[in-house]
């Protein structure tokens, strides 16, 4: 895979579905636009949750390496744990909370017990890019 667009936020994701398949407490991502993203080599097989998001997996491996959400095509959100260098991450925001593991601390600068709307994320992609992953 290679990511030629900054990132336009970090994010945890604390739900059942995340954790089931990350088998961990929450998944790590980077929202990234689409069109500063491709796949270089192999052919990623859907697999993982079927619900409102495919998931991308190495036919290989099997690991979780990105998802295209449904219904917004302009984005991939990318496994940070799939980066040559990951040692910048930090999730700014981080979601459903309510379903999170007790234990389960992240740090991020913005917090939700759910997804939140689409009204809510302009200004947290503009703090992202004025702030980064580390504020």
């Amino acid at each position: 895979m290679e990511i030629t667009a900054p990132p336009i936020v970090t994010m945890a994701c604390h739900c059942r579905g995340c954790q089931r398949m990350t088998a961990s407490a929450f998944s790590l991502s980077v929202l990234v636009p689409a069109d500063g993203f491709e796949v270089t080599a192999g052919e990623p097989v859907l697999g993982g949750l079927h619900g409102a998001a495919r998931h991308h997996h190495c036919d290989y491996c099997k690991s979780w390496l990105f998802t295209r959400p449904d219904g917004m095509d302009a984005f991939v959100n990318v496994r940070a744990t799939m980066l040559d260098d990951a040692s910048w991450f930090a999730p700014f925001v981080e979601t459903s909370t309510s379903e999170a593991l007790a234990w389960a601390k992240t740090g991020a600068t913005h917090s939700f017990p759910n997804i939140p709307g689409p009204e809510v994320w302009g200004p947290i992609v503009e703090e992202f890019a004025r702030v980064g992953a580390h504020p």
